[in-house]
């Protein structure tokens, strides 16, 4: 009986202090959920908010997308530590946690923080966009997806590459899209026995009966080089970005076919030997 009444006493010792904290802690608990489904349902509404301002505004959908996660995961956080608070958690210790894990995430994680910081920079400053043909880190094709840590690219023969934002912010960008008219910079050596002149007028005449050769900036024709197997003219005509790669291919083929039909060399690189004999007389 006394093994009885000392365990029946042990019991309702628990029971007690398990009621007293209970009692105790049930404010702050219930006041702890309150404010998370409180705060979680208000972030939602905030995210449907940005979304459509910024969606309005017509804003470019990787630059809307990054600064509403940001924002969103701001506020998460923000939601997260007042809940702990409310259940009695010291701000300065978790604060400290989370400097802590911050530093040994920020030291293992160095290469993927560059290419968050390049990411950042360039949907700040947009040296180009989806959509667009660009060459950099040699290697180049059309911009499909501009990511926080890498972007995109698809080459002429449809092979995706990714390249790390962080050497692509750092390095040179060309942007063949920046501009809607572009011009091509063609050399064609004619044999040093053509006309130069009659080679000068073929390339213009082509160019000008081009329907994609633009009348402004006009195209020139210009001897760019007395080369060591040939006279080299610099032949530059401006299109369209849309029509620039049929164009140049377009300029190309005709001046060969006009210079065939008028007796216009292209010659192939050539060199001249000199061989002078030397051979000791006999007596």
């Amino acid at each position: 009986m006394d093994l009885i009444t000392l365990n029946a006493d042990y019991v309702t010792k628990y029971w007690d202090y398990f009621t007293n904290v209970l009692m105790e802690y049930s404010p702050r608990l219930i006041s702890a959920i309150l404010i998370f489904v409180i705060g979680w349902t208000a972030i939602r509404l905030i995210k449907k908010l940005i979304v459509r301002i910024m969606t309005k505004r017509e804003m470019e959908p990787t630059l809307s997308k990054f600064l509403a996660d940001i924002l969103i995961w701001t506020l998460k956080i923000l939601l997260f530590v007042t809940v702990i608070s409310r259940l009695g958690v010291e701000n300065s210790s978790f604060v400290a946690i989370i400097g802590a894990a911050g530093l040994a995430v920020g030291l293992s994680l160095q290469g993927s923080l560059s290419n968050f910081a390049g990411g950042v920079l360039i949907i700040m400053f947009k040296p180009f966009k989806v959509g667009d043909f660009i060459e950099a880190q040699n290697v180049s094709g059309t911009v499909k997806q501009i990511q926080i840590f890498v972007t995109q690219l698809a080459t002429v023969d449809n092979q995706i590459i990714f390249v790390p934002n962080g050497a692509l912010s750092n390095g040179t960008i060309i942007n063949y899209s920046y501009a809607t008219t572009r011009r091509a910079n063609l050399t064609i050596g004619i044999s040093y026995s053509s006309n130069i002149k009659k080679a000068k007028e073929i390339a213009m005449e082509v160019m000008e009966n081009h329907p994609s050769v633009l009348k402004d900036p006009a195209p020139v024709v210009l001897v760019d080089n007395l080369a060591d197997s040939s006279i080299n003219l610099a032949i530059r005509p401006w299109a369209n970005l849309e029509d620039f790669f049929t164009m140049r291919s377009d300029i190309l083929e005709q001046i060969k076919l006009k210079f065939d039909e008028h007796g216009i060399e292209i010659p192939f690189p050539q060199l001249d030997f000199n061989i002078k004999e030397n051979f000791p007389k006999k007596p």
